[in-house]
């Protein structure tokens, strides 16, 4: 577990480093607003709490099949990784479209500054249903346990290189793949309220199902053009409840 964490702080570390030789959008800070917020809130307290509470949640669940606990360790992240992502796929293009499920996703798209550590801001029930669904299968169908850690650093480290600040072109690959190209098109303020580019690891869900974009600029501007989000982190919680009207 400790080798896990490890290589998760070596990917934030990496990505840092080439966000500064290779900006995408040259001049942003590292210490830029809200970074404290995501770092210390979403990134540390609010994924150790959940953390114990999925944990819970999945070891209450009496249901084991072991279908897939012959597959080598290898298929088995193979299997679990892609089942998700076209899972969170579709949820994700779900949030855009639904009022109800946008109001636990609007955190995520608050940040003005999108960066490798931006992909941390999501409320708690966000994370809570998607990472209950994202775990709770390996345990049920039979996976190893290191297939979930495996999956948690695999994770952890593509969603901080989709979100960072850094100029990677992935050509012909961006059919397959997702990176920073399509992805901060995908928190432009033009993309918040419809959204496209909805994949995560992998692109080719988009581009199948219709809502791929790569055009030849960059977006003006990140973030919520309409709201005046909160920047604290319980007010950002909060605000998922607010009244509407």
């Amino acid at each position: 577990m400790i080798i896990h964490l490890l290589l998760i702080i070596a990917g934030a570390g990496a990505l840092i480093a080439l966000e500064r030789a290779f900006p995408y959008q040259p001049g942003q800070r590292l210490l830029r607003r809200g970074f404290w917020v995501d770092l210390l809130g979403y990134g540390i307290a609010q994924s150790y709490v959940l953390g114990l509470i999925i944990d819970r949640i999945i070891r209450a669940v009496p249901v084991r099949l072991q279908l897939v606990s012959a597959w080598p360790i290898a298929a088995q992240v193979a299997f679990f990784v892609v089942t998700h992502d076209l899972y969170i796929y579709g949820f994700h293009r779900l949030q855009h479209r639904s009022p109800l499920l946008w109001r636990i996703h609007e955190a995520h798209h608050s940040t003005p500054d999108v960066d490798w550590l931006s992909g941390a801001r999501s409320h708690a029930l966000e994370i809570l249903i998607n990472q209950t669904i994202e775990f709770a299968p390996i345990a049920i169908l039979g996976g190893a346990p290191e297939v979930a850690l495996w999956k948690g650093v695999i994770s952890a480290v593509w969603g901080m290189y989709i979100h960072s600040n850094l100029d990677a072109r992935h050509g012909v690959l961006g059919y397959l793949i997702n990176g920073p190209e399509m992805h901060r098109w995908h928190h432009s303020a033009d993309a918040a309220d419809g959204g496209f580019n909805f994949g995560t690891k992998l692109a080719v869900w988009d581009w199948l199902f219709g809502t791929a974009r790569r055009p030849a600029g960059k977006p003006r501007a990140y973030g919520l053009s309409d709201v005046d989000f909160p920047a604290g982190f319980l007010a950002q919680q909060a605000a998922a409840f607010r009244n509407s009207g």
